[in-house]
């Protein structure tokens, strides 16, 4: 059983640690502190539906509908074109990226006393913030993790089809490969918040954003020639 439990763990984190769309969604989202939590647990719970059916068998059955695959491929690769079209927009838009860093500003400047006497109140603006609401960050959360035929590629047919040599003990192997994604998202969001520290200019995002439109593009045109 222990066996099942370590190669399960091992399998899903030399699988989920490659840098895909997902990861590099999610750690951007977890660098502008926007609903990182949430969106962690989006994937794990994603990934708890996948990995259950690859180990119920159900890989036999998507195995047996190309159809599938082809669709949900090329809604992939326009989902993943359109967000590197975003990214790289607002890498080259000026001012685009000064909003993702004012969250850590410093408060606003209260009043002051003129050296004549009475009082002059300083209004000092604190830079606006733009923060995506939650429902548009899970969709598109969850567009990243389904639109990708490598998650089921990787989640419910290899791991799916390796479990199974497991005879009885495939679910403890499942739950490895569970407890292996738990660790994988809790690091992600971790790391994050400590690159945060690293991107307090917008130049630095505007750099970020720009790396996130190449690798998104990458992926969508490996995709498209898959």
């Amino acid at each position: 059983m222990i066996t099942a439990l370590l190669a399960g763990l091992g399998l899903c984190l030399s699988l989920i640690i490659a840098p895909g769309a997902q990861n590099v969604f999610l750690l951007k989202m977890g660098i502008r502190r926007e609903h990182a939590i949430a969106l962690a647990v989006t994937c794990f719970a994603s990934d708890i539906l996948l990995i259950g059916a690859g180990v119920a068998g159900f890989g036999v059955v998507v195995e047996h509908l190309p159809w599938l695959f082809q669709a949900v491929k090329w809604a992939g690769v326009v989902f993943l074109a359109g967000y590197a079209l975003s990214a790289g927009w607002r890498a080259i838009r000026p001012g685009g990226s000064a909003i993702e860093v004012a969250a850590d500003a410093p408060a606003p400047a209260a009043t002051e006393t003129p050296r004549g006497g009475g009082t002059a109140t300083a209004v000092i603006a604190r830079p606006v913030t733009t923060t995506r609401t939650l429902l548009p960050a899970i969709l598109s959360c969850l567009a990243i993790t389904w639109l990708n035929p490598h998650t089921y590629l990787d989640t419910v047919l290899l791991l799916g089809s390796i479990s199974a040599s497991y005879g009885d003990a495939r679910w403890m192997f499942g739950l490895g490969a569970v407890l292996g994604s738990a660790l994988w998202f809790a690091f992600l969001t971790a790391l994050a918040r400590v690159a945060a520290r690293w991107l307090r200019s917008p130049r630095s995002w505007r750099i970020l954003d720009g790396s996130i439109a190449v690798v998104m593009l990458a992926l969508a045109a490996s995709l498209a020639l898959a």
